[in-house]
């Protein structure tokens, strides 16, 4: 077995006026290393094309979560979905991607626009078969991944963007092509990528889609482990036992708080070096110490992190506020969201003197649902996440 995995970022912009998407997008993980993405395309918009592509994506994905091969599933959506009698095409055309134990891509395309595939950062053209399955054809392609594949799906609203209005023959494929070998970067997160193709789509289009548009990126990346402790144990005899967890964990570390990086220092025999520019008003400085990656304060800077875990989820507008700074919050951000794929959270139950001032709006709970929360943030981006308690 070798060490990669997938990275997932997807996003939609709705027709403009239109509530609902026309576009759907699910995502199955089949077992510890295989993955299954579906992009369905409802015909027309609103709710109507929500419902087609909705179903369409169902029907694929459980089907695939029940077992069952690609070619039975493929055929059950080709043969139930009807053709338009006004329009002659199918109700909705769909892109499915697989990823098999980490090694293999099995790509099945009915009437989206091809998948591009980026390997070292330009295209590459795969090959595809074309196969009659009900009556329909689907273009079929199984190849073997590297590291840094990048998978680029997406719903025929890229291709029409900017058609009358910036351009004459809207965005073609060869467009999004050159537009993404541009910015391509080895760094850049799947969900990165995918929302610089969405976000130049939405300008071709004046900020005013006239389609649904649905972009999918999926990324073969290394598994990179991050560990973060927070808090020390809630019975002194237990620190022994959880700073040599920590410690032999592979990948990076964080240590938050500051009793248990000074507790950690301790256990390393090496100085803490205060830093003590405030990078961030609303940020407590990090601190340095040998063999750790980062330290930093506490519950004010897990709270940043949380919010811009939410936001990331979401709209990811607060990029620009922690995906170059160097405060806290700022680098925890960018090693969690960005750098981890598999993230252990090593958390203390001691009670903080400090925080037990009933004018200081921090108590135990708080931190504790802290971590909570960034967990479910973090396991929703699709990062595989531990925690363990002492």
């Amino acid at each position: 077995m070798n060490n990669l995995c997938t990275d997932i970022g997807w996003m939609s912009l709705n027709k403009k006026g239109e509530q609902l998407c026309g576009d759907h997008v699910d995502i199955v993980p089949q077992g510890e290393n295989s993955t299954v993405v579906v992009l369905a395309d409802g015909m027309g918009s609103g709710v109507k094309a929500n419902i087609l592509s909705t179903l369409t994506a169902k029907i694929i994905s459980t089907m695939m979560a029940e077992g069952l091969h690609v070619e039975d599933c493929v055929e059950t959506i080709a043969s139930t979905l009807p053709i338009c009698a006004v329009r002659g095409v199918a109700y909705s055309t769909f892109t499915i991607i697989r990823i098999i134990e980490n090694e293999e891509a099995e790509i099945i395309q009915y009437d989206n626009p091809f998948v591009v595939l980026l390997r070292n950062g330009k295209n590459w053209e795969y090959p595809r078969e074309a196969v009659e399955i009900g009556g329909k054809t689907i273009y079929k392609t199984r190849i073997p991944i590297q590291k840094d594949d990048t998978f680029i799906a997406f719903s025929d609203g890229a291709i029409h963007a900017g058609i009358g209005m910036s351009l004459n023959f809207g965005w073609e494929r060869k467009d999004i092509i050159d537009y993404m070998e541009m910015m391509y970067d080895e760094s850049f997160t799947a969900k990165t990528l995918n929302a610089l193709l969405l976000d130049e789509c939405n300008k071709l289009y004046g900020g005013q889609p006239g389609d649904d548009t649905t972009a999918v990126c999926v990324k073969v990346r290394e598994r990179c482990c991050v560990n973060l402790m927070i808090g020390p144990p809630s019975k002194p005899e237990d620190l022994a036992k959880m700073h040599e967890a920590f410690f032999s964990a592979p990948g990076k570390r964080i240590v938050c708080g500051g009793t248990t990086s000074t507790l950690a220092a301790e256990y390393l025999k090496k100085p803490i070096i205060a830093q003590l520019d405030y990078l961030d008003s609303d940020i407590p400085p990090t601190a340095k110490v040998e063999g750790l990656d980062l330290v930093t304060e506490g519950v004010i800077t897990m709270s940043k992190v949380v919010e811009y875990a939410k936001d990331y989820l979401e709209e990811n507008r607060k990029y620009s506020q922690w995906g170059y700074k160097r405060d806290g919050a700022s680098m925890i951000a960018r090693m969690l969201f960005e750098e981890a794929t598999d993230i252990n959270f090593f958390v203390g139950r001691a009670v903080n003197p400090a925080h037990q001032n009933p004018n200081l709006p921090i108590n135990f709970n708080i931190k504790m649902q802290l971590v909570e929360n960034l967990c479910t943030s973090l396991e929703k981006m699709g990062k595989k996440v531990k925690v363990s308690y002492f």
